[in-house]
């Protein structure tokens, strides 16, 4: 397969995620890190002519006013979820990657997310279709630049509060008409959809990795299909929800009754400030607590909270309580606690999605890459939670999978 340079940008990319997923690449494109993490990188996916990572080239949007070098510094002094040397010796490439990074919008992503953002952002006056076709811009003039075969945009901004579908237009050229009459009032998507709109718009293949409404409206899955592009989301799978897809099953093909199952989780980076705020921890708590149900078969009582503890950084904690009953209905009890780095989890799946997206546009995939279903905590079009199948189907697209 002939080599091309791609580019990569991301939403919210002086975040956390973003931050750890740029220093990541940097070390695995200079060769000081192996691969420990990355999917991409397991056997059965060998035979697959993947992008090497030196093919890749970072910009993005975000709202707000630091830079790449202190969101680095932040996650090495917080109890080392970067290595300090690490990132001193990616500082150059951090300040040219943060040169290339541009504002974002803050249109409908609730006040607790626009008061990070910079003043200038607050302040900017543009209609959902003018931040459309400014964050267009911003691709293309870095595509141009850099001399891009393709970009692929991975959405990694903070997570908006729930949005009710039910007002939105069913297809794409009636929600193209609202959103250019500037006065409108009855289309108030958020930036998180403004954002898929202007990638998917461009033929750029567009990752949702948080659990705001992104691509999911149908009438911009109908724009994927009219611009004959990809995209996939959203939610992405990394720490307790992972666990609950994987012990599930074991329950289920124990034929064991969960009569309750509670998480706890706790931690102290920007992600959980924002999930402070009762509506944007609704739309997370909604993507961790639906997959039970999926899995067993039956809705047990369950319970999901989140809790911001600043002490913790990035350090998550979840401890999970599960009640559950045996034979001759003896009831019993299974505990467990997963503590992990939020974003350095985040990061190597980030990647990962970004080279199979790559790869599966150039073999022709095109509209909802379902296959990608085990990344995601609540994947479009895909009915199926359990890990196992779920990663089955990627192995199965993989050697159906030849350019």
């Amino acid at each position: 397969m002939a080599r091309h340079r791609v580019g990569i940008w991301l939403v919210g990319a002086r975040g956390s995620v973003a931050t750890a997923s740029i220093v990541g690449l940097v070390a695995l494109q200079k060769g000081w890190t192996g691969d420990v993490g990355l999917v991409s990188r397991l056997p059965v996916f060998q035979h697959l002519p993947l992008s090497p990572w030196q093919d890749f080239c970072v910009a993005g949007h975000d709202i707000r006013a630091t830079s790449l070098v202190e969101s680095a510094s932040q996650l090495s002094a917080d109890r080392g979820a970067l290595d300090p040397q690490l990132v001193k010796r990616c500082q150059r490439e951090l300040t040219a990657i943060d040169r290339r990074i541009c504002q974002g919008t803050v249109l409908h992503v609730g006040e607790t997310i626009a008061d990070l953002a910079a003043p200038e952002v607050r302040r900017r006056r543009e209609s959902p279709w003018e931040a459309v076709r400014r964050l267009q811009a911003d691709m293309q003039q870095f595509v141009k630049q850099e001399q891009l075969k393709q970009l692929v945009v991975v959405h990694l901004a903070s997570t908006e509060p729930p949005f009710d579908l039910g007002q939105l237009p069913a297809t794409w050229p009636d929600m193209e008409r609202m959103l250019q009459k500037r006065a409108t009032q009855r289309l108030s998507l958020p930036a998180s959809s403004l954002y898929a709109i202007a990638a998917l718009d461009l033929g750029y293949p567009y990752i949702n990795f948080t659990p705001s409404l992104g691509a999911a409206p149908p009438a911009i899955q109908q724009l994927a299909q009219l611009r004959e592009t990809c995209h996939m989301g959203c939610d992405g799978k990394t720490g307790e929800t992972l666990v609950k897809t994987v012990l599930a099953p074991m329950f289920a093909n124990r034929h064991l009754d969960v009569m309750s199952w509670v998480g706890h989780n706790i931690f102290g980076n920007m992600d959980a400030r924002v999930l402070d705020d009762p509506q944007n921890k609704s739309s997370k708590v909604v993507t961790k607590d639906r997959v039970l149900g999926s899995i067993l078969g039956y809705a047990p009582q369950t319970l999901v909270s989140i809790e911001n503890i600043a002490s913790l950084g990035d350090w998550k904690t979840a401890w999970d309580h599960i009640h559950f009953r045996g034979f001759l209905g003896t009831p019993m009890t299974m505990q467990f606690v997963w503590q992990g780095c939020d974003s350095l989890l985040a990061a190597p799946l980030v990647l990962d999605l970004v080279r199979f997206t790559w790869y599966a546009w150039q073999r022709g995939d095109r509209g909802l890459l379902t296959f990608l279903a085990s990344f995601f905590k609540h994947p479009l079009g895909v009915a199926e939670h359990d890990f196992g199948r779920q990663f089955q189907m990627l192995a199965e697209w993989a050697q159906r999978s030849t350019v």
